[in-house]
């Protein structure tokens, strides 16, 4: 459920960006919504959490997303900003996967740190522009990190704690032969998130229902 101060918040941007509700409107004519940066700006600023990131900017490059963020990494205080495409997207109730390219890649480092990861920033021996085989190499790489290489990162979030379990892989088997997200890009002040309906057709739809119950 929405907090009230969710709502409130809401109800406030759209009284004072009254083009939003024409825009939301017309987008909807084309199976496309818009979420303002404003509003995702919003949320990473009231992130919790012991190590989460602080001073969290969102920026567009259309049609990519510039985003920095202060955090700690690898025993190091550091300042990271990276843009980052959405190249390809997949939803279905067997995978929830984001096919990402990620470029001008930025780390300064903030303290006077002696890990071996401030010592590569300082040297400055470390290859920013493949970012994908920095993350392949990582410790512990998560579970929904399927491929890095380049500058080029695939996730499947389907293999997130969040998104799996029973309620949400039958949440997704009803959802997703009906409607699914073909496209995500940004515009000046906007990530836009383009829809398709009914992609695979009626009859797979019917099929993915009946299996729910039968």
């Amino acid at each position: 459920m929405l907090k009230p101060e969710v709502l409130r918040t809401v109800g406030n941007y759209l009284v004072e960006h009254p083009d939003e509700l024409v825009r939301i409107v017309r987008n909807a004519a084309s199976l496309r919504f818009g979420v303002p940066l404003a509003a995702l700006r919003w949320i990473a600023a009231r992130a919790g959490g012991r190590r989460a990131p602080t001073d969290v900017a969102i920026e567009a490059v259309p049609p990519g997303i510039r985003v920095g963020a202060t955090l700690e990494l690898m025993g190091a205080r550091v300042r990271a900003s990276a843009l980052v495409f959405v190249d390809g997207i997949r939803l279905s109730s067997d995978e929830l996967r984001l096919e990402l390219r990620v470029a001008e890649v930025a780390l300064v480092l903030l303290n006077e740190s002696a890990s071996p990861l401030a010592a590569l920033i300082r040297s400055g021996a470390l290859d920013l522009t493949k970012p994908g085989n920095l993350v392949a190499v990582m410790p512990r790489r998560p579970d929904f990190l399927v491929e890095a290489k380049g500058d080029r990162i695939v996730l499947d979030l389907k293999r997130h704690a969040a998104f799996s379990g029973r309620r949400m892989e039958t949440l997704l088997s009803l959802i997703t032969p009906l409607v699914t997200v073909t496209g995500v890009a940004t515009d000046r002040e906007h990530l836009d998130v383009e829809l398709g309906v009914l992609d695979q057709g009626v009859g797979a739809a019917v099929a993915s229902w009946r299996s729910l119950i039968y």
